[in-house]
């Protein structure tokens, strides 16, 4: 059964944990669906695979073109895919336009928007009256990389009010599900506890409905872990030692 937006709501009031991965090839893709992931995320995490120091320069290209690929490789999750910087931002009908191509033509389900200040929440609000499903992103947004660093947001009781707003406003805008990346888990659990769509968390506690980590991060395939992240494997010493060892037999001639 293909994973809705309505069906993550509807987990969220069963209590059910909702487990998202990000994803940006077919191979990835398929693996992850097949394991029962319940949502993937083309995130513009996508700039580290593609070399980038931050996620400001993926294009929308770029972004339909690997969304494509993972979307091929998936049969049941619900594919989201992330706006890359300055493809939404400058107006409702430049965001209705990158969203609708997003739709149109990668077969995605939904896209994310990242951020909750009154004219994203207005855009946000247009595009769900459109048809769009989107999903939000509020605390650390790594678009605003130059703005926030990547440092926790809020920590102050004014800044974590100002996240909590900006969740409600999201909310009423339309949004299914909102990401709550690294801000503190008392923060998280308000946030959630208040809101009737869930939250998937990246840093924020395990209060959230959900949890959402980079997939790179979690097979120890990144050069630089998050401090929130998780390594499960480390798939860098194995493919490493796996081509080192290929290339020793190679040239000594022991294969074939």
């Amino acid at each position: 059964m293909a994973v809705t937006t309505q069906q993550l709501i509807q987990w969220k009031q069963q209590g059910r944990s909702i487990v998202a991965l990000t994803a940006w090839d077919y191979a990835i893709a398929q693996l992850l669906d097949a394991t029962g992931v319940d949502l993937i995320l083309v995130g513009d995490s996508l700039a580290v695979v593609l070399g980038y120091e931050t996620t400001l320069p993926v294009t929308l290209e770029e972004m339909i073109h690997h969304a494509k690929a993972v979307r091929r490789g998936v049969k049941n999750a619900l594919v989201v895919v992330d706006l890359p910087f300055l493809t939404y931002q400058e107006s409702i009908q430049q965001a209705m336009q990158s969203a609708g191509r997003v739709l149109k033509e990668t077969g995605a389900q939904a896209v994310k928007l990242e951020g909750g200040y009154p004219a994203m929440v207005e855009t946000i609000e247009r595009l769900v009256q459109a048809g769009i499903p989107v999903m939000g992103h509020v605390g650390l947004t790594p678009q605003s990389v130059h703005q926030l660093g990547l440092r926790q947001q809020g920590k102050s009781p004014e800044a974590g009010e100002r996240i909590l707003n900006e969740a409600i406003a999201l909310e009423q805008a339309g949004v299914f599900s909102i990401v709550l990346e690294h801000i503190p888990a008392h923060l998280a659990l308000q946030i959630t506890q208040k809101l009737r769509i869930p939250t998937i968390g990246i840093g924020a506690g395990s209060d959230c409905d959900g949890q959402v980590l980079v997939t790179a991060d979690i097979l120890g395939l990144s050069e630089k872990q998050p401090p929130f992240a998780k390594v499960y494997t480390n798939l860098r010493e194995t493919i490493t030692k796996a081509v080192q060892n290929y290339s020793v037999e190679v040239r000594d001639r022991q294969f074939p």
